[in-house]
């Protein structure tokens, strides 16, 4: 596993440095850069993202990289979105009455959770399901590290003849809302993997051994 090629795209937002040494902590070889031929030529790209939707998806637009995910992902080539990294990848936000347009990987809305206490921020247990790759071999009761107050709370890509469902996972604070998906070479989190230790560091080993170049 040692080796991979990764690169973590910098777009403007998302903890590159956190997310670059916990890579590294498990065996990659990781470059954080907006290149767009260093990202698509890597065997396995993470897109961070940290604050507001909009801001996210103004800034990967400004470096192309809704066209970098899109081409990885048509190729068949390993992406790993990380907490607003991964909301932008549904099919649009909505924040203080504002809708915008995310990469449309899979549909549905990234919006406020209804929860007594916002933002959601801490540690938390998730509900990984039969088969996942991304949790396997790691404790079902294993809590990692939130902070947001957004999220993904109805999973609206309907299944179809020949169509294998993605895998979701979900969490629980007030109501249920996506914590990961994985879906063929796109794999996502809500959650911090590279601020959630241990159980972080053995979430990354597991989608590195999907990054084989």
């Amino acid at each position: 596993m040692s080796g991979r090629r990764i690169v973590v795209l910098d777009y403007g937002s998302g903890n590159l440095r956190s997310a670059e040494r916990a890579l590294a902590r498990v065996g990659a070889e990781v470059t954080v850069t907006s290149d767009m031929e260093t990202a698509l030529n890597a065997d396995g790209l993470v897109v961070p993202g940290v604050g507001a939707f909009a801001a996210c998806m103004a800034g990967l637009r400004a470096v192309h990289g809704d066209r970098i995910v899109a081409r990885r992902l048509a190729g068949g080539r390993p992406v790993l979105g990380i907490c607003v990294g991964m909301q932008i990848l549904f099919e649009k936000g909505v924040e203080h009455g504002v809708h915008t347009e995310g990469c449309g990987e899979w549909p549905g809305t990234v919006e406020r959770l209804h929860a007594p206490i916002l933002p959601h921020m801490g540690w938390n247990t998730v509900k990984a399901p039969e088969g996942s790759a991304l949790f396997a071999g790691i404790d079902p009761g294993t809590r990692y590290y939130f902070v947001h107050s957004y999220g993904v709370r109805r999973w609206e890509l309907e299944p179809g003849p020949g169509f294998t469902p993605p895998l979701v996972t979900w969490a629980e604070h007030g109501e249920e809302f996506v914590a990961a998906v994985e879906n063929g070479p796109l794999w996502a989190t809500q959650f911090h993997p590279e601020k959630s230790g241990d159980a972080g560091a053995a979430l990354l080993k597991n989608w590195l051994a999907t990054c084989t170049g």
